[in-house]
């Protein structure tokens, strides 16, 4: 699986440069953080619908279209693969591979400031 990611990663490299009109890619590296977050939360939206569903191929067809998204923004945040790889493989040594690190434990690792989202009350349209 590594090498696919590799693969779409060294893909997404290639065409971040090219004209928008003709790369998808291009085109939403060029529409910035927000618009690649907003498809990536798309997607794995999507994941959870079709698995609570039951939907095994809708499932595999959603992640890789997250999987996609989640490259994407990897690239404009300038995180290789490998990156992400080396982290799967210091978190299965501490903890298991099933493992999630409790927070106060990473060492190293930078504090993240807490950011409040705003309250906001979501009108229906009549």
């Amino acid at each position: 699986m590594t090498d696919s990611v590799a693969r779409l990663y060294d893909a997404v490299i290639a065409v971040r440069d090219t004209d928008p009109a003709k790369s998808r890619t291009a085109r939403l590296l060029r529409a910035g953080p927000s618009k690649m977050a907003k498809k990536l939360a798309e997607e794995a939206v999507e994941v959870v619908i079709d698995a609570i569903h039951g939907q095994p191929e809708a499932v595999v067809r959603e992640s890789a279209d997250l999987l996609y998204n989640l490259v994407v923004l990897w690239v404009h945040s300038g995180v290789h693969p490998d990156h992400v790889w080396a982290e799967m493989t210091r978190r299965e040594q501490m903890f298991g591979i099933a493992e999630k690190l409790p927070k106060d434990l990473v060492q190293g690792a930078p504090r993240r400031k807490v950011v409040a989202l705003e309250n906001r009350r979501v009108r229906k349209r009549r």
